[in-house]
């Protein structure tokens, strides 16, 4: 059977190129990312369960803007140590397709509100330029850009980064859908994906590989893909048979580590955060509201003015959210690994808010994906991820172009 090859940049934990790896049609030579966490957990996933001999030597972990040296090859670098490159990793194998997005904080709304600069300074918005760089470098017949709807209206120094991108996509031989606010953007709960999270898919396609593009693209959006849609999952379908995780009456001490919760050892990354007595109360309380019908606390003004009471702090958003069995989960941010409080759990007799694998299951990452991390790393990696049961269905799409 003939394979698909591809390489993934910025890679994270792997969660786009999970979905590509359950499919046998498509062979991964290399992955690239630069933060320590995410690679060791991919490097981990790739060795024990997609069985690479090699993963060590196929993750490189690497600054993308030092392009030249990603790809030549570098040496007894302080941060990055010493690889061959990608050059000599690949051995002039030809590569059908290159997969990634670059980090989406500079190109968030959230982000850009909570920056003094509207993130306009962010070296992140400019991050597209490494990747259109090894893009250009291989030539693959398309690639895959993923990204979050923000980069539409990001304006990085005052141009708006969409127009930049296009620009540089179109100066590289290719050519994405002219209307990406109207094609390009997914909602990934169509998808089996038990969350709200909506995202840009850019397909670039090479210029004198296809012909029509516009055409095939438009194709790829509206039929294509949509075959793979299903129905909408909720927070029940994604969590509901977890093990019970309750508040203990004292704190306990398990190697030298504090728990606020009863403990989980069934199911890998089940184990709550350490919550406060009294956020323990607040969570039960914000809960029981809404199981009760009361739903006193439903309102943003109403969470704004409990957290306010609280804290004696004021914010400009509201922070506490209870999930509601019967919906999707709000989305899974990066930034879940700083602050959980808009993500607490749906029933007020365990008061507390998700844990890692309740993250990585809305996130569509099986169970047998265990996190290795610590426990702010791994909500960090999965917050950042792309959901790999959306991937899997992308990779049966572009089956179809390649």
């Amino acid at each position: 059977m003939e394979r698909f090859n591809l390489i993934d940049i910025f890679a994270g934990c792997g969660g786009l190129s999970e979905g590509f790896e359950k499919n046998q049609e498509f062979n991964m030579l290399a992955a690239v990312e630069w933060e320590k966490a995410p690679v060791k957990n991919l490097i981990h996933r790739l060795s024990t369960k997609w069985n690479v001999n090699d993963a060590e030597n196929r993750v490189l972990r690497f600054d993308i803007q030092r392009t030249e040296e990603l790809l030549n090859g570098w040496s007894d670098d302080p941060n990055f140590g010493t690889h061959e490159g990608l050059d000599t990793l690949l051995e002039e194998k030809s590569l059908d397709l290159i997969i990634g997005g670059p980090p989406c904080q500079a190109y968030s709304v959230a982000g850009r509100i909570r920056d003094g600069n509207g993130m306009r300074d962010d070296y992140r918005n400019y991050l597209f330029e490494g990747y259109l760089k090894i893009v250009r470098k291989y030539r693959p017949k398309l690639f895959v850009f993923e990204n979050v709807p923000g980069m539409l209206s990001s304006k990085p120094g005052g141009i708006p980064v969409i127009d930049l991108i296009k620009k540089d996509i179109e100066k590289s031989g290719y050519e994405i859908i002219d209307d990406l606010k109207k094609y390009a953007q997914i909602d990934m709960s169509e998808y089996g994906v038990p969350q709200k999270r909506k995202r840009i898919i850019i397909i670039g396609l090479r210029k004198d590989a296809y012909f029509d593009i516009q055409n095939v693209l438009k194709a790829f959006y509206t039929e294509d893909l949509p075959k793979y849609k299903e129905s909408v999952k909720t927070v029940r379908d994604a969590i509901a048979d977890l093990p019970k995780l309750y508040p203990l009456e004292e704190e306990s001490k398990v190697n030298g580590k504090r728990y606020s919760h009863s403990l989980n050892y069934e199911i890998p990354n089940h184990l709550s955060r350490l919550h406060s007595k009294r956020d323990i109360k607040i969570f039960k309380m914000l809960a029981e509201d809404i199981q009760s019908g009361r739903n006193e606390y439903v309102s943003s003004d109403a969470l704004r003015q409990l957290y306010t009471k609280i804290t004696n702090k004021t914010s400009n958003v509201h922070k506490y959210h209870v999930l509601r069995w019967d919906k999707p989960s709000n989305t899974i941010p990066a930034h879940l690994y700083k602050d959980g409080l808009r993500h607490i759990h749906p029933d007020s007799t365990q008061g507390r808010t998700i844990t890692v694998r309740e993250a990585a299951r809305f996130q569509t990452f099986d169970d047998d994906y265990e996190f290795i991390s610590s426990t702010g790393d791994n909500y960090k990696m999965i917050g950042n991820a792309v959901p790999p049961k959306f991937s899997e269905k992308l990779a049966d799409a572009i089956k179809i172009l390649l």
